[in-house]
């Protein structure tokens, strides 16, 4: 390295360490930063002091005005040694001694209950507090406000040692009337005892059941106070809407007044049904708990029953619902007659029903005892096992349909069945001699009466058949 090159490298280390140690600033410290706003800031400055219990902690690094409101907010530097911060931290602008001169920005950190703030946090005006100047306090004692204060004096005095006019008696109560507002205050006093025992209980109660109640109270208001001064635009429209009711209910003064008049007797009636009310809680109480499983499955119903809906709609929109009206419109006398078609129908099928359950089918359940062919089972059964059996032997058929062949075998009994309608008699040969024909064929048809119900008839006993002749 060449001798201009190490003075040059030596002179800007020099300049370096000069700046920082006169500047009193650490490059490698990242300060914390805390904003506050004020409602005068106008004793402070930049560079001013911060301090915590006398200690300087930081240094104030602007001063700007607050856009929403007529505070100013300092913005401050607080060093690590005086950290942390918290959210009911309180600042107040305080004189310095007289040699140190200005002024200089007391921080108290608050408590560790209340949470810690982060860098750039604000702590809002109702936290904060500006000192009282001398020329504050003789300026708002000006030549008008002092006679209006001598005035407002005279006025008082007048008020406790003043006689009463007639139209004030007039207003009065009657235990005042004709006394200087002095006396009755005086008479007042035989009452205090009382009032100011009740006084000290509410005072007593005031101070709350636990230690620090009263301190944490007084931080609770801190918080809301801070957080009406964070929203003081909504406050303002709070109080403008509270003035444009309470102008409403002055307009309406008769009637509240009405109102007010009728709410002892409706307060009266209350009662009962108030005390109707909670009996029926329970009932109402078990209700919900029955209910609740049925809402817990009411939100899956409806999604399910969405598209049900939704075809309905279509089907019922005057497209659909037109036509169909339309379709069905002849349909409808004919539907009539089919009505009345059934309502005498009924009756009949009635008839043939009773027949079927009392008669036929009862009949139907009878094993027939016909040995040595009995089967064991129900004639129902047997008919149509004979028709299955009959079907078998159907498998040849002509231009007329199916046909059953049947091979008799030879005999020396010669039968006949005697002439038959457009075939004659037919001839066959049996091996044994025929002992008859069961059931025994009538001489004549049964009587036959349509005027006499079906389901009247007695069962026929279909095993008391008798045996025919042979031939």
């Amino acid at each position: 390295m060449t001798p201009f090159k190490a003075g040059l490298l030596f002179v800007t280390v020099v300049f370096v360490a000069v700046f920082f140690v006169f500047g009193k600033q650490n490059p490698f410290e990242h300060e914390f930063v805390l904003k506050a706003a004020f409602q005068n800031a106008a004793n402070i400055a930049e560079t001013s002091p911060v301090r915590i219990a006398g200690v300087d902690v930081g240094r104030v690094s602007g001063i700007s005005r607050s856009p929403d409101s007529t505070a100013a907010v300092v913005t401050m530097k607080i060093r690590r040694d005086g950290l942390p911060i918290h959210r009911d931290a309180q600042l107040k602008i305080r004189p310095r001694i007289f040699l140190e001169g200005n002024f200089f920005v007391d921080l108290q950190p608050g408590t560790p209950q209340a949470g810690n703030l982060r860098s750039g946090a604000t702590i809002p005006v109702a936290q904060t507090a500006s000192p009282v100047q001398l020329d504050q306090v003789l300026g708002a004692l000006q030549a008008d406000t002092r006679k209006n204060l001598q005035t407002l004096i005279q006025g008082y005095g007048d008020a406790l040692y003043g006689q009463p006019s007639a139209s004030e008696d007039a207003a009065a109560d009657p235990s005042t009337r004709g006394k200087r507002a002095s006396q009755s205050l005086n008479d007042s006093l035989r009452y205090a005892p009382q009032a100011l025992r009740g006084v000290a209980t509410v005072n007593g109660a005031l101070l709350g059941t636990e230690l620090h109640d009263l301190s944490r109270f007084i931080a609770g208001q801190a918080r809301i106070s801070g957080a009406l001064a964070s929203n003081e635009g909504d406050l303002k429209d709070l109080i403008t809407n509270f003035n444009r009711t309470a102008g409403a209910f002055a307009s309406e003064e008769a009637n509240l007044r009405s109102t007010i008049h009728l709410l002892p007797g409706v307060l009266q009636r209350a009662n009962p049904a108030f005390a109707a009310l909670n009996a029926a809680f329970p009932p109402t109480r078990a209700f919900a708990r029955e209910i609740l499983p049925g809402i817990r499955e009411l939100p899956a119903t409806i999604d399910a029953a969405f598209p049900w809906i939704d075809q309905t709609r279509q089907l019922l929109s005057p497209a659909e619902l037109q036509g169909l009206v339309s379709d069905l419109r002849p349909t409808v006398p004919n539907l009539a007659e089919l009505v009345n078609g059934t309502v005498r129908l009924l009756p009949k099928v009635d008839l043939v029903a009773k027949c079927m359950t009392r008669v036929i089918l009862p009949t139907g359940d009878v094993k027939l005892n016909d040995p040595p062919l009995s089967t064991g089972v129900e004639n129902y059964k047997e008919f149509f096992q004979a028709l299955t059996g009959l079907s078998g032997e159907s498998q040849n058929f002509d231009g007329n349909g199916q046909y059953t062949r049947f091979a008799t075998g030879g005999g020396t009994q010669s039968i006949s069945t005697g002439s038959l309608p457009g075939q004659g008699p037919l001839f066959g040969n049996a091996a044994t001699k025929p002992l008859g024909t069961r059931p025994a064929r009538p001489a004549g048809k049964p009587p036959y009466n349509r005027t006499y119900p079906c389901y009247k008839n007695p069962r026929p006993n279909l095993n008391a058949a008798q045996t025919g002749a042979g031939p």
